[in-house]
């Protein structure tokens, strides 16, 4: 993959990328290291050709069965309360898809694990993360519901799907101390949910109204 194609050019351009930064702070996004990361990790490369030109627009496109890469703002909102202005060591990630938020997690954490389970899509994400030569990120196909005990505790766990009941297994590979950010609900009624969890307390907060794809159990 060239440079050029890596900077993009036109409506994928260095510049176009920047008005999306500029829309992420007038939407209230704040957290620096998070405005920078988004303006690292180039979406158009983890959208279809078709749809490159669209990548920095403020909307989720998509990237095949019956999956989306979720909206610029959506991302950095996720990341910046998963990490409340603090660095991050070993993060999870529920509802890998393209690849694109873990890209941008990689930007701010140490260490992160990334669950999908369509692996033509966790295929897709891998070969882009290899040409973008990031290596602090580990796909894993499997069942985001279940999550990764074998390397668990998760000082941050993000789901990029949507669920009513939160997986036990999830809430139990979070660290003492650690956050998880998700989309609870159905269809039309999902709120973005922050738990904390103290020792084996787990505080929710209820932050604001947003729309994700189901979260499915199995592997596809």
């Amino acid at each position: 993959m060239s440079l050029r194609k890596h900077s993009g050019i036109g409506m994928t351009s260095d510049r176009t990328r920047a008005r999306m930064i500029e829309r992420l702070r007038e939407q209230g996004i704040k957290d620096i290291s998070v405005l920078t990361a988004m303006s690292l990790v180039p979406r158009h490369l983890f959208v279809s050709d078709a749809l490159a030109i669209r990548a920095y627009e403020d909307t989720a496109l998509p990237i095949g069965f019956g999956q989306t890469i979720s909206h610029p703002y959506s991302v950095a909102r996720m990341v910046e309360v998963l990490r409340q202005g603090e660095d991050m060591q070993r993060v999870l990630e529920v509802g890998g898809g393209c690849g694109y938020q873990a890209a941008v997690l990689a930007k701010v954490a140490r260490e992160v694990y990334s669950i999908e389970r369509i692996s033509t899509l966790l295929g897709h994400a891998r070969r882009t993360i290899r040409e973008l030569r990031i290596g602090n990120i580990k796909l894993k196909h499997g069942d985001g519901n279940i999550g990764l005990a074998e390397v668990a505790p998760f000082d941050g766990i993000i789901l990029a799907a949507a669920t009513s009941v939160v997986p036990p297994a999830l809430l139990a590979q979070l660290a003492d101390g650690g956050r998880m950010v998700l989309p609870r609900g159905t269809g039309s009624s999902q709120h973005m949910v922050l738990i904390e969890r103290n020792a084996d307390t787990y505080k929710e907060s209820i932050l604001e109204m947003v729309n994700f794809v189901p979260l499915l159990p199995g592997v596809a």
